[in-house]
């Protein structure tokens, strides 16, 4: 390496050199909770990346429901490929304002990783029996910081770990008023947009897959202005939010056209009123539910089933961050994919046929 710098070394000089300077550069991070050797070959974010996509939690995304439960078709998407989509379009956008794509796409790939089983209908669920503050952002930046890795998290940098708790705005507006609300990179409030541009696009392509709704009824202004396939709106609203965002004093502020942004809201309107609370999805939420319910309160009173489950799916670790039964449940029903849910619960509920 020229002047004996390493490979790490060589990336943080290119990133100075490379990035806008409203990018947040790797080698200015705020570090780690827990202080460790500096990788030689890859930066901070490339490390963070890498623990992120290597760990359970992020493996268990495959089989965890995006919207549709258990679909039969290959091709709707899970939590796994939503989180890709969101990874996909959040580093486009980092490439293209020259952000740093590394810390983008970690904020993406980490941002749903503590996602309940049944997508939405399981966050419902521990809401209403664990805890009304319960979240499934919180809750990713709880696998990241204490149940990954048998108990001692992944240690990853703070903006990732601030990226990830912020990324969520249910039904409320992508890019709130409050700052205290915005993640404090750039690149993380680029991913807190992907994500609602990654939904809007592939849950409509589901929905129309499903017959759920028809192409006919999506709103003509959504056609029109967005287009009318999954590529065209996704490269009209990327090309809209890199070209509408400007520079405010020493600040670096995400925008987009009224017409696009008008487009999108109106998009997300006929999502929710037509796919998200249609009977359809709405009745297989329901059975989840019950599915949910049930196998946490069998897991309060069962205590050696749920060390023998926990120790199964590699999280026996948890027990010694002294949390309360409770949080200790809620956390293995939240790590559940939808098909182990249903597989423990036809087991412990079921009757057995006899031999």
């Amino acid at each position: 390496m020229p002047d004996g710098m390493s490979i790490r070394e060589n990336f943080e000089k290119r990133e100075k050199n490379f990035m806008s300077p409203f990018g947040c550069q790797s080698a200015n991070s705020r570090g780690r909770e827990s202080t460790e050797a500096a990788c030689p070959i890859r930066t901070a974010f490339q490390v963070d990346r890498d623990r992120i996509v290597y760990s359970n939690a992020f493996r268990r995304l495959k089989h965890k429901t995006q919207v549709f439960l258990r679909p039969l078709g290959d091709e709707y998407r899970t939590r796994l490929t939503h989180t890709l989509e969101v990874a996909q379009i959040a580093r486009t956008i980092a490439r293209a304002m020259f952000l740093n794509e590394d810390l983008a796409e970690a904020i993406a790939l980490g941002h749903d990783i503590g996602h309940t089983p049944f997508g939405h209908g399981g966050e419902t669920v521990l809401k209403e029996i664990f805890s009304p503050g319960y979240s499934h952002h919180s809750q990713s930046l709880r696998v990241v910081e204490v149940l990954e890795n048998d108990g001692n998290g992944l240690n990853l940098t703070w903006e990732v770990r601030d990226g990830i708790l912020k990324h969520s705005k249910g039904y409320g507006k992508i890019i709130p008023d409050d700052p205290e609300e915005l993640p404090g990179t750039i690149e993380g409030r680029v991913v807190r947009v992907a994500d609602i541009m990654a939904y809007l696009n592939h849950d409509l392509d589901d929905a129309i897959r499903s017959g759920v709704v028809a192409a006919a009824q999506v709103p003509e202004a959504c056609v029109r202005i967005l287009g009318g396939t999954h590529w065209e709106r996704a490269a009209t609203m990327i090309n809209d939010l890199v070209f509408s965002s400007r520079v405010e004093g020493n600040e670096l502020v995400l925008g987009m056209s009224d017409e696009v942004f008008g487009a999108m809201t109106i998009l997300r309107q006929f999502l929710y009123e037509n796919v998200y609370r249609s009977p359809l999805v709405h009745n297989e939420f329901i059975k989840a539910k019950k599915i949910l319910s049930e196998l946490y309160a069998y897991f309060l009173d069962h205590d050696d089933m749920l060390e023998s489950e926990l120790a199964a799916m590699e999280m026996g670790g948890i027990y010694r961050n002294g949390g309360t039964r409770e949080r200790v449940v809620c956390d293995f029903i939240a790590s559940m994919t939808d098909r182990y849910a249903m597989a423990l619960y036809e087991r412990l509920f079921f009757p057995m046929p006899q031999v």
